[in-house]
């Protein structure tokens, strides 16, 4: 049972002030970890998490790349190494294409594929020096079908997960591992305005084998099981947290 916790982990997870972030944040500090929430605004969080002594906190933007620099510069100071990074920071603005303009999915592309990108590559020498290494990237089911929730963000998600792809072959020799997990509409406030749609949610669900909206804790659990030594032959995958959604057909 030792085996089944994150004991001594250094994480960092972005964007881990509400939903799945929030969840993971938690998940984590339950298996023992130390973990370094990012998110723009982090006051408070500290309220909302139990095992807050392993919590460290740090305010930024990680679409801004002094800020990206000075979080890689924290870690390095105050662990030297990095066991675990989440990227989980994500956006989106739902619309026809058409009805995009240059300046809003350029942003959206910023937000959610650009400053991941950059972030994991200057995390490198940090993962390299955990010896045994994770990174979890958090996409959508956008990426792999069409959810009709934009396209530029389901781009963005598809982007992601081939890059998974790529660094898990490409990093394996440094025994640094890299998967993708792909949430299904989960109840958290980027889905809220969604989810109140009567007419939408019953599409939802009835997409849905398992007939209903997914709970913050229930995408935690695998990106949780990712980051553990358990997982230690696990990478290059994309794992959908969709209640079955994916596989339906009649």
């Amino acid at each position: 049972m030792s085996r089944w916790s994150l004991d001594g982990k250094k994480a960092v997870v972005t964007g881990g002030t509400k939903g799945i972030g929030l969840a993971i944040a938690q998940e984590f500090l339950d298996l023992g970890a130390e973990v370094l929430v990012v998110a723009r605004s982090t006051k408070a969080i500290e309220h909302k998490l139990r095992n807050s002594a392993r919590l460290f906190r740090l305010d930024g933007d990680v679409t801004d790349v002094v800020f990206r620099q000075h979080l890689l510069q924290k870690v390095n100071e105050n662990w030297g190494k990095l066991d675990i990074l989440v990227n989980n920071v994500g956006t989106n603005i739902r619309k026809k294409f058409i009805e995009y303009s240059e300046e809003e999915y350029r942003s959206l592309f910023e937000t959610n594929l650009f400053s991941m990108t950059a972030l994991t590559q200057h995390a490198f020498d940090l993962l390299k020096t955990s010896g045994n290494a994770s990174v979890i990237n958090i996409a959508s089911v956008a990426g792999s079908l069409d959810v009709q929730t934009g396209p530029p963000y389901g781009m963005t998600k598809a982007a992601i997960i081939q890059l998974g792809r790529h660094l898990a072959a490409e990093w394996a020799p440094f025994n640094i591992r890299v998967n993708t997990v792909s949430p299904w509409y989960i109840e958290t406030p980027l889905t809220e305005s969604v989810l109140a749609q009567p007419d939408r949610l019953e599409k939802i669900l009835a997409r849905t084998p398992m007939s209903r909206i997914g709970q913050p804790g229930e995408v935690a659990g695998i990106v949780a099981f990712l980051a553990m030594d358990k997982a230690s032959y696990i990478t290059g995958q994309n794992i959908m947290v969709d209640g079955g959604m994916s596989v339906k057909g009649l």
